[in-house]
């Protein structure tokens, strides 16, 4: 049989992934199902082999059990002491990072790889802390649950009613140099619980009557025998020299939005592309409804957009206002094969529009759309206005009224000189358009439209000053103006804001062409660095404060403000430029919104 030979490209793939790997150090997990399976065990009895190899070992953070069995096998160990952080009344004991660091052994163990560090702590999670020691040169031992990671969160809470909060990214999982799983039957796990040796007896007691069963340490256990054997595959597949873009056939498109279930479509998604060995996009579509959303709904989608970031999605945003068509549209131009949405829990009105996956399967015939069903999910509105006073407000309302007014008063002057009632329902129809065109949210001119028409049944139909109507035609009349000036109203205020997103795209993509020209007029690295930081607090409308390495440091920082009433030393303080230093030496995000110095 002949021996397949590399090409050049899959060899120069293989050298940079080597160059890449140099200097840094190895990760091994020790993987299970539940705790108590023997990982901590396992970790500290390799620690001792390798010990006893003549490699530097010291034990930076071990869960303080109440095991005897693992408890004695630190001695012997050196332990690097805790951290300790107040919070409230409660002192808490955390991973020395600074001091592992500082140490620098061969290898180092840290228990709980998915802990949520305290704060005060440089990262918010362990594995970030785990993250910074291996691009340290320092080589590590961790242990980890099957549920704590982050894909086969909604799988494990279907399965033990409970949701675990500390998860890890699949990434930091299926990255690791080494994962060694350790597994024990699910009786004799159980046998170890009723004996005290994993819990005491008040806890045991209580896990046996709810995470502890029979039926839910089984399924646990065959979710990670597979999750183990998924890496096995994938890991022989890149090592067999195949080319990555046999992987590509499949592209999993998913939607971004603030709906509190949509953590469970992203990570519903993200398995998909993982068993379809397949390309994974995340697209957010922008409505100009956007900037007026709730601030917990802009949170919830910071949130959901880090998730798909961790679990290997390329992000994307697309403007517009109809969000099935934009989706549509992206799924067609992407080359995307496979659509996961959510099922919305909301119910369509008899005259409502039809629901956003019923639109986009309509949009997209061709494509394979999987709708995720979620009994426990709640109904979510994209608009949700985060205050009345953003709808509501004193100028719109006194703009609505004198609209009105004035169309009231050119009515009475056509009355008077016995112009026809078309007349004066033409001009009723054309307030509401006014009305429509100059203020921001439609309840105006919807609400206009039905006062136009009480209006005119009270003033110009007979008997006057009443709200009866004599003439049957009226009965016509009345809700064909309504329906018209319903229309009106609508269309204005759908053009309006077409007008308003293509304002805003035009200028994105006015300053992106003139970044392009000012930067190709530029020789020097000083006149490049202003032009794009200048271009990008027009972009972005907001300050820039930029560092420039010197002598392997941070130089003086240059402020770039939006208003030139700023001055450096609102944002140049000792921890925001400690913040920056850390960003460049670890070529990793940090600060605000992140979970590094938060």
């Amino acid at each position: 049989m002949e021996e397949r030979r590399s090409s050049p490209e899959e060899f120069l793939r293989r050298c940079e992934n080597e160059n890449q790997a140099k200097g840094r150090g190895s990760l091994k997990i020790f993987f299970g199902y539940a705790a108590g399976v023997g990982k901590t065990y396992s970790m500290l009895k390799a620690a001792h082999a390798a010990r006893r190899r003549g490699i530097d070992v010291v034990a930076g953070y071990v869960e303080p059990h109440a095991r005897p069995q693992t408890s004695q096998l630190l001695n012997g160990l050196e332990m690097i002491p805790a951290k300790e952080i107040r919070h409230g009344n409660v002192v808490l004991h955390e991973f020395d990072l600074d001091g592992a660091i500082a140490r620098k052994p061969q290898l180092i163990l840290v228990d709980e790889l998915a802990h949520t560090n305290g704060k005060g702590c440089r990262h918010q999670k362990r594995y970030q802390d785990i993250n910074e020691l291996l691009n340290n040169g320092i080589d590590v031992y961790t242990t980890v649950n099957v549920q704590h990671i982050e894909s086969l969160n909604d799988l494990v809470a279907s399965i033990t009613g409970i949701t675990v909060r500390e998860r890890i990214p699949d990434s930091v999982f299926d990255n690791a140099d080494q994962v060694e799983l350790v597994d024990i039957e699910p009786r004799e796990l159980i046998e170890r619980l009723q004996e005290g040796k994993i819990y005491r007896k008040p806890q045991a007691e209580k896990a046996l009557g709810n995470f502890f069963s029979v039926q839910n340490l089984v399924a646990l256990r065959e979710i990670a025998l597979r999750r183990c054997a998924d890496r096995v595959n994938r890991m022989s597949e890149l090592t067999g020299g195949r080319s990555n873009r046999s992987f590509t056939e499949e592209h999993i498109l998913v939607c971004l939005s603030g709906s509190p279930t949509n953590a469970k479509i992203i990570r519903t998604a993200a398995r998909m592309a993982g068993a379809f060995k397949g390309s994974f996009t995340a697209v957010f579509v922008e409505t100009p409804d956007f900037a007026s959303d709730s601030d917990e709904n802009k949170e919830r989608l910071r949130q959901n957009t880090r998730l798909a970031e961790q679990l290997g999605a390329t992000i994307e945003t697309v403007y517009g206002d109809d969000i099935a068509f934009q989706i549509a549209e992206f799924a067609r131009l992407s080359g995307i094969s496979k659509i996961v949405l959510g099922r919305s829990s909301t119910r369509r009105s008899f005259l409502g529009p039809p629901p956003l996956t019923e639109r986009i399967t309509r949009l997209s015939p061709n494509l394979d759309i999987y709708i995720i069903p979620d009994q426990n999910s709640r109904p979510y509105r994209a608009g949700a206005r985060g205050s009345n006073r953003r709808i509501l407000n004193t100028a719109d309302l006194i703009k609505s009224v004198s609209v009105l007014a004035a169309a009231t008063l050119i009515c009475c002057i056509f009355d008077c000189l016995g112009l026809s009632e078309a007349n004066i329902i033409t001009i009723y129809i054309l307030g509401v358009l006014v009305t429509a065109v100059i203020t921001r949210h439609r309840i105006y001119s919807l609400t206009s439209s039905v006062i136009c028409v009480l209006l005119f049944n009270f003033l110009f139909t007979e008997p006057r000053f009443t709200l009866n109507a004599y003439d049957p035609g009226y009965l016509a009349t009345f809700p064909i103006m309504l329906i018209a000036a319903f229309l009106t109203s609508s269309l204005a205020v759908k053009i309006q804001r077409q007008a308003r997103q293509a304002v805003e795209t035009a200028y994105r993509t006015k300053v992106l062409f003139d970044t392009n020209q000012s930067l190709s007029n530029e020789k020097d690295m000083t006149g490049m660095i202003t032009v794009t930081c200048n271009q990008l607090t027009k972009l972005l409308d907001r300050d820039i404060l930029f560092y420039r390495i010197q002598d392997d440091g941070l130089a003086a920082p240059q402020l770039f403000a939006v208003n030139s009433g700023e001055n450096e030393s609102d944002y140049a303080d000792d921890n925001e430029r400690a913040v920056a230093s850390w960003v460049y030496h670890n070529n990793k995000r940090a600060g605000a919104t992140t979970g590094t110095l938060g």
